[in-house]
């Protein structure tokens, strides 16, 4: 009885062999894109979080600057009024002078009120003298503060413009890739500074499959002949199912490894006809659980492509020019 058992259970551990083995493959390719999609989450939300405070720093620093310019101009108001009564008052003490002198040359008895008077007007005018030459110091160090807010608003503007310029450039030219495709379940967007490429299973896998179809591997490669030459981009492949349960005891056995052997399978596809960087680019599975549409499983069977700007080099100039 026992040597039946065991003849038995080594039959079957020859036929389960095989099958066990690729498990264990895919259970380690699992693991890894669970690992690198989240690095590249992390990644991607510190530098999605950079830019919003660069963004807030810019509109910030633009009502500075608007206040400062309106204060500024204000402050060249009071400073032209002053310069107009110092004027008027150099001109006072001037005429008083002459008149003091024209009392001790007639010897009036008005000379020790004049006296008073002429030394009152030459305090008066000293006190609007040092008042003014403040207020000149006060408008070099405001000039100085809003060339400086200006400098800054520049560099900012020019940050952001250059990574809207990236993302613009780069949707247009995936975008005239892939127009050979227009009609075939791909849809090309940009948002929140990244762009998303999505297309729908049927035009890459058979039904249930993980295998992409040849009409699948013209789109990719096309797509990867894109991709290869921007070598300051993170990119996510992204594998999503709907919510039909799988019902099979082989592998892939659930949507969470139909989803990410899709992803896999369309990641080894682009590097093998490209020679893009492999440690850009992450394969991951999303299972059914972040649908487009709840009514329509079509749409919802996808590989979705996220491409994002690599913003590293962006805030390093952001870090210099602010040192």
């Amino acid at each position: 009885m026992k040597k039946i058992v065991y003849i038995t259970f080594v039959s079957l551990l020859a036929v389960a062999c095989v099958p066990a083995k690729k498990y264990k493959e895919l259970e380690a390719k699992y693991n890894k894109c669970q690992e690198d999609q989240a690095s590249y989450k992390s990644q991607s939300i510190e530098y999605g979080n950079r830019l919003k405070e660069v963004e807030v720093e810019l509109s910030t620093l633009k009502d500075a600057y608007e206040q400062l310019t309106s204060d500024t101009t204000k402050m060249m108001n009071d400073y032209r009024m002053l310069q107009t009564e110092y004027d008027r008052k150099v001109q006072s003490c001037s005429d008083l002078e002459k008149r003091y002198e024209k009392m001790m040359a007639s010897g009036s008895q008005d000379m020790q009120k004049l006296v008073g008077d002429l030394e009152d007007t030459r305090v008066e005018l000293q006190k609007k003298e040092d008042r003014l030459n403040k207020l000149e110091q006060d408008l070099i160090a405001r000039e100085k503060a809003i060339k400086a807010k200006e400098e800054r608003i520049e560099e900012l503007e020019k940050v952001i413009k250059m990574q809207e310029k990236i993302v613009a450039d780069l949707k247009a030219k995936i975008t005239e890739a892939l127009r050979g495709f227009a009609d075939k379940g791909i849809t090309v967007v940009e948002k929140d500074g990244k762009i998303y490429v999505s297309m729908e299973a049927k035009l890459l896998f058979p039904s249930g499959s993980t295998v992409v179809n040849n009409e699948g591997k013209g789109v990719l490669i096309d797509l990867a002949k894109v991709l290869q030459d921007q070598t300051e981009l993170d990119i996510i492949v992204e594998g999503h199912t709907d919510s039909d349960p799988m019902k099979s005891s082989a592998h892939p056995k659930n949507n969470w490894e139909l989803s990410v052997l899709r992803s896999t399978a369309v990641v080894e596809i682009m590097l093998g006809n490209s020679h893009m960087d492999p440690a850009k680019i992450t394969a991951a599975g999303r299972s059914e659980f972040h649908p487009v549409d709840p009514d329509d499983k079509a749409k919802n069977r996808r590989i979705e492509i996220i491409i994002s700007p690599d913003l590293k080099p962006l805030f390093d100039l952001i870090s210099q020019s602010s040192e």
